[in-house]
């Protein structure tokens, strides 16, 4: 016989007021959390009461019912509306709903009322928050009806907006919120929904990784050339911006960089109208020059503005007030913020006081230059006073002043007309290189060329820095020179100061530790010496010994050519893969005798330096060396421009360096017999393919390069 099944009655509800409840105290929470008190009072005050109360009836000794009611479960709710009544905003004897229990146990009512409530999935937050804006709401409103923050409802708006198939995913656990956060940086559904197709397959989907992938054909907000025009220039002009509302973005992602390059030119151009005016004959601008590119011209002595009486009072009461400060607070472990803000706002305001304009002799000025960039701050930087080989001569020249010109603005001094300054933008991207991913082939040419660069740099700045084996580099050339007749060509130090430029400009190059200390120490010797060579023998005189061998050190360090130099058809009759080598090799041991470390000389491997330019085969060996084979196992998947990115990040402090910038240790060819060249570097070795081909077989040596 089958067993009926036994049906539930639910409690009853009944209106009870308020003045006829009291607090039990078989209520299980104890512990404060959540919304306040008063958030909820704020709440039931523009809703109304949306959950009632469960109630008990208090009975006496007897069993008996007295009219009261204790509340075991909706304690919060039983305080937000004694607040109201106490704020009189309710009247105590407000009808209040109420669930009315019997039997059972009254914290196990409390218990499961709280443990049976589940929270609201975040999606359904955010939709709600986009259906209540939807309907008109603004976002302060919203923030204010929810007891958030309106950057919070901006957040929750955000992730609203993300694409309907990522927030399917989300909602199947197939994300996480940090994820989902990484992809509100664009609203671009589709690029959401690609990216996420890629990183989904190849596990390469940690936040910032989206993030990057999603950002990378941007420029950030913080780049010299955005602080140069202005982010808001940039907008007005109708570029857009992406922002990352859940992370520190420094000003967002600017989307579109032609719009950017073309209001940065403009910018210069119009800076360089008005320098125009004092006369100069070339005005070369550039977002960035490379760093030797004022080698070979000739710099104009000029002579700084004189001060003002009041500007003369101004350095002064700086000056007063600068030194009073650090008098007082020269035994505080740690200045207050506001002192050492202000004693930043005096130098700043110092260093531009002593920025003097210089005055040049206008006769000059009709033959020379001027370079415009931009600075690493994204300040105009404006170089005056820079002649040219060619148009160094005598002002009654008639060829004097004659350039051919694609572009030219008039410019006038005050009161006078002067010639019309030639106005060239530098710069051009480099010829692309081809790329074979699926060979190890030995290192381009330009890029060993690029590398070398760095190191020869590096190695000038540190020969500078110690006397004594510069000393002993001259002697040695010296001695090479004297004594064997055909080991000129053995030394990477070329004595009579003619200094090699770089014919492949090495990214960052200008920016570089090394190239900083060494312009850092040419301005302080070059301070220290006359203008006129006529008393050059005697400023010299007076130097002490140190002094004379810090000086020559210095000097020396610029006739440093640790560069490879690639054969072609032109050069093949003085340069050869063994010529280039046996420099090389005295660069090793001019760099072991200074201790020349180019990680401590600030090198690391970049997409832009190395990554980007080599095979996947090689990034990948480079990761495997620096870090093992697990982590190359986590990349080797990956798209070349991935591939090199997550390679960036991986080598960052891992101290690897490419084999060009690599010391090669003098006991691994201990073994080479005397007067014999030994093997050839892998980034060497196609050059004997190259030296081999002969000039009368075009077709042989183009097969070789």
């Amino acid at each position: 016989m089958t067993k009926a099944v036994q049906k539930i009655t639910l409690s009853p509800s009944r209106d009870i007021p308020f003045n006829k409840l009291v607090l039990s105290q078989s209520n299980v929470r104890h512990v404060k959390a959540g919304v306040s008190i008063e958030q909820l009072a704020e709440s039931i005050a523009q809703r109304t009461l949306l959950q009632s109360l469960n109630v008990r009836a208090v009975v006496d000794a007897e069993g008996n019912e007295t009219g009261m009611f204790e509340v075991p479960a909706g304690g919060r709710r039983y305080r937000a509306l004694e607040l109201l009544v106490k704020q009189k905003r309710m009247a105590k004897t407000q009808a209040v709903p109420c669930v009315v229990r019997e039997g059972g146990i009254a914290e196990d009512d409390s218990l499961a009322e709280n443990d049976e409530r589940v929270g609201l999935h975040p999606l359904d937050q955010f939709r709600a928050f986009q259906t209540m804006s939807g309907a008109g709401m603004s976002e302060e409103d919203i923030a204010a009806r929810h007891f958030v923050t309106p950057a919070i409802v901006k957040q929750r708006l955000r992730l609203a907006s993300v694409s309907p198939k990522l927030h399917d995913v989300y909602v199947e656990d197939g994300m996480t919120l940090e994820q989902l956060m990484a992809f509100s940086v664009t609203a671009d559904h589709a690029r959401q929904e690609q990216v996420w197709e890629n990183v989904s397959r190849s596990g390469y989907d940690e936040p910032y990784q989206i993030r990057r992938m999603l950002t990378e054909n941007t420029v950030r907000a913080s780049d010299r050339r955005v602080q140069f025009i202005g982010l808001d220039a940039y907008e007005q002009a109708g570029g857009g911006v992406l922002r990352d509302l859940f992370e520190h973005d420094d000003g967002g992602w600017l989307q579109d960089v032609a719009l950017l390059d073309r209001l940065v030119t403009e910018k210069l151009k119009a800076e360089a109208e008005s320098i125009a005016a004092e006369g100069w004959k070339w005005i070369s601008l550039a977002v960035d020059f490379a760093f030797d590119h004022t080698r070979g011209l000739r710099e104009l002595e000029g002579k700084p503005v004189d001060l003002s009486p009041e500007e003369q009072a101004t350095i002064d009461a700086l000056n007063a007030e600068q030194a009073k400060l650090e008098a007082d607070y020269q035994d505080a472990d740690e200045l207050p913020d506001e002192v050492d803000q202000r004693l930043g706002e005096i130098e700043t305001a110092l260093m531009a006081l002593e920025d003097r304009p210089m005055i040049y002799d206008p006769a000059e000025i009709a033959r020379a230059g001027v370079f415009i960039s931009i600075d690493s701050e994204g300040r105009l930087s404006v170089d005056r006073g820079y002649v040219r080989p060619e148009d160094d001569l005598s002002a009654d020249d008639p060829e004097v002043g004659h350039a051919d010109d694609t572009q030219s603005i008039e410019g006038k001094a005050a009161g006078t007309s002067v010639q019309r300054s030639v106005i060239a933008v530098a710069g051009g991207a480099a010829d692309a290189e081809e790329d074979d991913e699926d060979a190890t082939k030995p290192l381009p040419d330009r890029l060993i060329t690029e590398l070398t660069a760095h190191r020869t740099l590096a190695l000038r700045d540190a020969l500078a820095e110690n006397p004594a084996i510069a000393f002993q580099a001259v002697l040695h050339n010296f001695v090479l020179t004297a004594f064997y007749r055909f080991a000129s060509s053995g030394s990477c130090l070329e004595i009579g100061l003619r200094t090699p430029t770089f014919p492949a400009q090495a990214p960052g190059l200008r920016e570089s530790a090394s190239a900083k200390a060494v312009e850092a120490r040419h301005e302080s010797w070059k301070a220290r010496l006359p203008k006129g060579e006529s008393d050059l023998w005697e400023v010299l005189s007076a130097l002490d010994g140190d002094a004379q061998a810090s000086l020559f050190a210095h000097c020396a360090s610029f006739a440093v050519n640790a560069l490879y130099e690639p054969a072609n058809r032109y050069n093949q009759a003085r340069v050869s893969a063994h010529g280039v080598r046996t420099r090389l090799d005295h660069a090793d041991v001019l760099a072991r005798a200074v201790g020349l470390d180019m990680v401590q000389a600030a090198w690391k491997p970049s997409v832009d330096n190395y990554l980007g330019r080599v095979t996947k085969p090689r990034i990948l060996e480079a990761v495997r060396e620096a870090r093992g084979e697990s982590s190359a196992q986590l990349i080797d998947h990956l798209k070349k421009a991935d591939m090199a990115k997550e390679a960036e990040r991986l080598l960052d402090g891992s101290g690897w360096l490419p084999e060009p910038l690599r010391l090669i240790d003098p006991d691994a060819a201990s073994g080479e017999q005397e007067g014999e060249a030994g093997p050839l570097p892998e980034f060497l070795a196609d050059d004997e393919d190259r030296e081999n081909a002969s000039d009368d077989d075009p077709q042989q040596l183009d097969a070789a390069e």
